[in-house]
């Protein structure tokens, strides 16, 4: 039995941690302006955004200090798999994060129906039109990382809502302007936050199939086994578990029932191998059998 795996390094989270700083930077500082400038123009659409703004704060520190976390050494001996798993629990508090600013932001919305509210049009298009700006110089920035670290996914997510939050923002300025119709405001500020809940949802499902151990998406378990199966000298393969420790971090453990006259030694590289170069899993467990080996059956689960 042997395994193999990936140097901390490699790790998807830290690799991109400097995006998550500047990021940060660029979205505290304007959720200042951006409630400030929401609580003076009375624009509910414009506190919706600040108030995600301040939702991609919390979510943004998370999701740097996760990075931070996870690659710190394990003293107590009891974390055999490290700290790295936090980030995918700073993705989880992203999304409940929005759904908490998504909740809100519909409740003051709804409160707002059939009421005349006084909005100044003004403050609110110069602040949208710099948020916009804001969020696309921060959209660019993680998206890089987005598609490799589960925890910066979430960050990008938040920004990219945000971003649709001031796109929301701008049209309701110049419609309130031009109609004098404080609706619209309310309208984009229901609209925002409608967007939000369906994107924490998405993010939901990813999060929670890690934490499930589900197979990692883009990894048939069917066709690993097969391929597992069909090494030579392997008469079977059994036991296969495929899981997502986090993001960059996929882990494989497997039995493989091996023909007596075949020497294992070939038998487990070319398993690692298979699994590293073909399906993308650095840290595997593989462990071989004889054929008249029956442990494994005792075990019910």
């Amino acid at each position: 039995m042997t395994h193999s795996h990936s140097p901390p390094s490699g790790h998807a989270g830290g690799t991109h941690r400097w995006r998550l700083i500047l990021a940060l930077v660029l979205i505290g500082g304007f959720f200042v302006v951006e409630l400030l400038t929401g609580l003076l123009s009375g624009s509910l659409a414009l506190l919706s955004d600040a108030g995600h703004m301040a939702a991609d704060v919390v979510t943004l520190a998370a999701a740097l200090a996760a990075t931070l976390i996870a690659v710190r050494p394990d003293r107590s001996g009891r974390r055999t798999f490290g700290h790295y798993r936090i980030e995918v629990f700073a993705s989880l508090l992203a999304v409940l994060i929005m759904l908490g600013v998504a909740t809100a932001v519909v409740i003051a919305a709804i409160g707002r129906l059939g009421h005349r509210v006084e909005v100044d049009s003004g403050p609110m298009l110069v602040v949208g039109v710099l948020g916009l700006i804001v969020n696309l110089v921060v959209l660019m920035l993680l998206r890089g990382g987005a598609g490799e670290s589960l925890n910066v996914k979430g960050a990008y997510l938040e920004v990219m809502a945000d971003t649709v939050g001031s796109i929301g923002v701008i049209l309701a300025a110049v419609l309130l302007r031009f109609t004098g119709a404080t609706w619209v405001d309310t309208a984009v500020a229901l609209g925002v936050g409608i967007f939000i809940a369906v994107r924490a949802v998405l993010l939901a499902r990813e999060v929670l199939g890690v934490l499930g151990q589900a197979a990692p998406a883009g990894i048939d378990p069917e066709r690993v086994r097969a391929d597992l199966a069909a090494i030579d000298g392997v008469v079977d393969a059994h036991d296969l578990h495929l899981w997502t420790l986090t993001s960059g971090m996929e882990v494989a453990t497997v039995h493989l029932v091996v023909d007596p006259g075949k020497d294992p030694h070939p038998v487990l590289d070319a398993a690692q191998e298979l699994l590293s170069a073909t399906h993308g899993i650095a840290h595997a467990t593989v462990q071989t059998e004889p054929t008249d080996h029956h442990g494994c059956l005792e075990i019910g689960w």
